[in-house]
């Protein structure tokens, strides 16, 4: 039992490394493909256009991170507390302003399905772990600017950067299953960064691009009764995500 919860746990943490080697793949395999059919112009039928719309479909890995309180020291009955990676996916709109030749501002809102898990390791005559799994759908506000490298061979890397407002509409049913749960806050706000490439075809761009999420706030709705909500000062959310713009 032990041993394959081991596995289990490494595999969630490796999911992101994962994600990240196939994307490099994929990139490489368009950067060849593009090179062996020599020069193209496709980037200069978009860069005439102020602004162009898009849809996003990503796959993200969530966890929580937890941060012990004071009482944590002084229960015995729980002595380790954890989260672990969960797979989600998103589905979001694009709407891209430019400003000027280099820099974007991009709102992106959508859907996002995702899972985080606390793990609790309890004291007994044999530790005991229980998991509470925490499967949320999110409303996503994201905001970013980006910016673009000079392109290449119909081909532009770019930084992109922005903060993200997120309500969990399935929050509610969670309180109405069982009160013997940690509560979590439906409102989350973290701060976005990743990178990206460009891919521009006569129809439409391609851009795979990568994200690290952080959130900024406690989302922990603390309940003095619970101890597995006494033995935490805060929660905050953490994601990463790699997504598949196609805009034009």
């Amino acid at each position: 039992m032990a041993s394959t919860y081991f596995r289990h746990r490494l595999y969630l943490h490796r999911l992101p490394a994962t994600l990240t080697l196939l994307l490099v793949i994929f990139l490489c395999t368009c950067g060849r493909a593009q090179f062996v059919g020599g020069k193209n112009y496709n980037f200069y039928d978009f860069q005439a256009k102020p602004y162009y719309f898009g849809i996003t479909l990503g796959f993200n890995s969530s966890r929580y991170t937890p941060f012990r309180s004071r009482e944590f020291i002084f229960t015995d009955s729980i002595v380790g507390v954890e989260s672990l990676n969960g797979p989600g996916f998103n589905l979001n709109l694009i709407g891209n302003l430019k400003l000027g030749k280099y820099f974007d501002f991009r709102f992106t809102p959508g859907f996002s399905f995702a899972e985080r898990n606390l793990n609790y390791t309890q004291s007994s005559v044999r530790r005991v772990e229980s998991q509470e799994k925490v499967e949320a759908v999110f409303i996503e506000m994201p905001f970013y600017f980006r910016y673009k490298s000079a392109p290449y061979r119909d081909k532009r890397l770019f930084l992109i950067a922005g903060v993200k407002y997120s309500f969990d509409v399935a929050s509610e049913s969670r309180t109405r299953q069982a009160e013997e749960l940690v509560r979590i806050s439906p409102h989350d706000f973290s701060v976005e960064y990743g990178a990206g490439v460009q891919i521009f075809f006569p129809f439409f761009i391609l851009s795979p691009e990568f994200k690290i999420s952080h959130g900024v706030g406690n989302t922990l709705l603390f309940n003095p009764t619970l101890p597995e909500s006494r033995v935490l000062e805060k929660v905050t959310s953490r994601t990463f995500t790699i997504s598949f713009h196609i805009e034009g």
